[in-house]
């Protein structure tokens, strides 16, 4: 049956359930990826490269390592922020059911599940000399045991002390002192072009480097195909594969702009950071109080468009629009902070607290970056006439990635 472009922004709208990060984006660090997941029962084959016999040779000096050249400028930064890229092995225990009717019937459909041990492999950068290290949520969530392991083979226990599903964030925490660090940059004012390095542990292989350009700023989710979340990705065409997740996007000055998150499966050149911007201040939420939380308020919309319009005219949504554009309140959560505060379906959100809104990314960025529990002033047009409500943001509840903000 064919859908209705009204049934299908109604089809997007959400269902409040525990989160599964990006539908249709392949998740570097997740149980399908994360360097690949292998079992303790039935490891798959390491692949072995076929060497040559070695031939013995006389003992002579250590060579002098290469002097670098202007040229060389990302083996420079390489060698400076490499020491502060770590790779996080987990483990995680799961149990695994027998698959037989048989034992079923005999256990009363009670069958004893077999334990199976998952490991993963993902990446981290250390952003404090005492072992605050940065990573994606996917590749700890869940995990028994997490081990970091630094490029000069160091190994320490980590301890996860938050992850946020909603932007894929996570915080670790080794015991160590005088440790390298990376430097934050600036993910505000990134420019497509611009040199964006990654380095990571791709499919096991550790410490790797790749190179490429900043392809696009401000990706959402729903540009690349799945519902929106919290997060303006970064879009970049670095080679980046699974076991990068986690690991630092960096800019010509050698600082993070981003955390390396996902690709779209069987796609080439299209990878996606977190912006650091973004990251830095969830994983400060996640030291001080243990979570991120994040303004909701409860809206299901849409931009308005010529076709939305006429389809909305001539169905029975209870309301009509006489615009072309503009953002539309398609619905509301059930008792959410829009519908206590006055929203109604119908509405085009005109302005929040002074700043015009002319598409639903701007309404997410000034959702995100208000303050839970302080009024936000939402002017909207209804019937023709401006309204201003006030809606106080409450915390965001555990939610499918398909939830309005």
């Amino acid at each position: 049956m064919k859908l209705s472009l009204l049934q299908r922004y109604q089809l997007k709208q959400p269902r409040l359930k525990q989160p599964s990060f990006y539908l249709a984006l392949f998740l570097l660090g997740s149980s399908a990826g994360c360097g690949g997941i292998r079992n303790e029962l039935g490891n798959a084959p390491t692949p072995q490269a076929s060497l040559a016999p070695l031939q013995a040779s006389p003992a002579t000096a250590p060579l002098a390592p290469p002097k670098l050249t202007s040229l060389d400028y990302v083996a420079q930064i390489v060698e400076r922020v490499g020491p502060a890229v770590v790779r996080i092995d987990s483990t995680r225990t799961v149990g695994q059911s027998f698959g037989d009717s048989g034992f079923e019937r005999f256990f009363g459909g009670q069958a004893p599940r077999a334990q199976r041990v998952q490991r993963g492999t993902g990446s981290g950068f250390i952003t404090t000399a005492d072992g605050r290290v940065l990573t994606n949520a996917h590749v700890v969530q869940g995990a028994d045991s997490v081990t970091v392991v630094l490029k000069d083979g160091r190994r320490f226990k980590g301890t996860v002390v938050g992850a946020d599903p909603t932007t894929d964030v996570a915080v670790v925490k080794i015991n160590a002192q005088s440790l390298p660090t990376v430097k934050l940059g600036n993910s505000d004012n990134l420019l497509p072009g611009q040199a964006a390095i990654a380095i990571g542990n791709p499919l096991g292989l550790s410490f790797t480097v790749t190179q490429g350009i900043i392809s696009a700023t401000g990706r959402s989710a729903a540009d690349v195909g799945v519902p929106a979340e919290r997060v303006e990705f970064i879009q970049t065409d670095a080679a980046i594969n699974p076991g990068n997740s986690g690991g630092p996007l960096i800019n010509a000055e050698g600082e993070v702009i981003g955390i390396n998150s996902a690709i779209i499966q069987g796609a080439t050149g299209l990878g996606f950071a977190i912006p650091i911007a973004t990251a830095a201040r969830v994983a400060d939420q996640i030291v001080t109080t243990g979570k991120a939380e994040h303004p909701y308020l409860g809206v299901q919309m849409a931009e308005l468009t010529p076709e939305l319009r006429n389809e909305i005219n001539q169905s029975n949504a209870g309301f009509k629009i006489n615009q072309d554009q503009g953002v539309l309140v398609l619905g509301l959560q059930s008792n959410s902070p829009a519908a206590r505060g006055g929203v109604r379906p119908g509405d085009l959100i005109a302005s929040i607290n002074g700043t015009a809104i002319q598409t639903a990314q701007q309404v997410q960025q000034q959702v995100e970056a208000a303050t839970i529990g302080n009024p936000l002033q939402i002017v909207v047009n209804r019937n023709g006439q401006k309204q201003t409500l006030t809606v106080k943001p409450e915390p965001l509840p555990v939610r499918e990635p398909s939830q309005g903000n």
